[in-house]
């Protein structure tokens, strides 16, 4: 289960299915599991924001990743982030000997200074060992930590176990070039560089040299089949497909029921049996439900997938 540089392709960010009672629903989590696969991802990555990693224990953290690795048969991307250096060192090691492909880390919040944010990593991966491939999330939207251009390639190449950016800056599409362009020029070592954000900018990531997807919609066939359209060259094709989701990926983007919105899809696609967060979390009103089933519904005269 290779991990590296190279790295291409859908990583969708996995969503932790719970119970009514709050507990990890264990059935639902292999269906996910399956769900991902059969869509046809190149891999996954699990325990990121999306997971709710925030709300779980370690303990369950690490059942979580042993029993997705178990049943995987794409390469696992595993989020240790967390404010707890030992821990996130324990639960890397722990989830490499269960057959990880590698580990996503983000900076802690509380990071304001270039020299700040750069000790952090190097803390990390003494804590993380430096034999463990990792990629490296910018989120400065919800993370609230900004990393300039010159700082990532600082990071990447101070740390040479870093071998992905996770790259969701908002906007990002000027910030993705100007990585790519010192990559091209020697002048930064190589990175895969997969996109998120919600998916909001998709059409045009792939353009600007983009490596792939790593974002948690819940149609990750849709997002296989735009990079292949994109790889494929069929510009048209790929924006057509990407401008029939854009009205539900903009709405899942409202500040505090995003993962409402995306755990009420992935139920009504039979991926997971309840739309639940754990405590505390969101839920949809009745009044959104109808607007997100309005826009499935427009979704589907067009990709027979959003007729749920």
């Amino acid at each position: 289960m290779t991990f590296s540089a190279e790295t291409s392709g859908v990583y969708p960010i996995a969503a932790t299915p719970f119970l009514l009672d709050g507990s990890i629903d264990t059935v639902s989590l292999d269906r996910l599991t399956d769900f991902y696969q059969d869509a046809g991802a190149t891999g996954m990555t699990i325990l990121g924001i999306m997971g709710e990693a925030n709300k779980l224990t370690g303990p369950e953290s690490l059942s979580i990743a042993r029993q997705v690795i178990a049943r995987s048969r794409v390469p696992v991307v595993v989020g240790v982030s967390s404010p707890n250096l030992t821990g996130m060192g324990l639960l890397a090691r722990q989830a490499m000997e269960a057959g990880a492909a590698g580990v996503m880390i983000a900076p802690t919040p509380n990071l304001r200074t270039d020299e700040q944010i750069l000790t952090y990593f190097h803390q990390c991966i003494e804590a993380v060992g430096n034999d463990i491939p990792w990629a490296l999330q910018d989120y400065p939207l919800t993370l609230q930590v900004q990393m300039s251009v010159p700082l990532i390639a600082k990071i990447v190449e101070e740390l040479p176990s870093c071998v992905m950016l996770k790259a969701e800056d908002w906007p990002g599409l000027e910030k993705l070039s100007r990585l790519r362009a010192l990559q091209d020029g020697g002048q930064m070592r190589r990175v895969s560089m997969l996109t998120a954000n919600g998916g909001l900018f998709l059409d045009f990531e792939g353009e600007r040299g983009s490596d792939g997807i790593m974002t948690g919609y819940g149609f990750p066939d849709m997002l296989v089949e735009l990079f292949n359209l994109q790889q494929a060259g069929q510009r048209d094709a790929a924006h057509d497909l990407f401008d029939a989701h854009l009205p539900l990926i903009r709405y899942e983007q409202q500040p505090g029921v995003g993962l409402a919105v995306r755990k009420y899809v992935l139920a009504g696609r039979g991926a997971i049996a309840h739309d639940v967060q754990r405590k505390p979390g969101s839920t949809l009103s009745a009044r959104a439900r109808e607007e997100v089933d309005y826009m499935l519904a427009r979704i589907a005269r067009t990709d027979k997938r959003a007729a749920l």
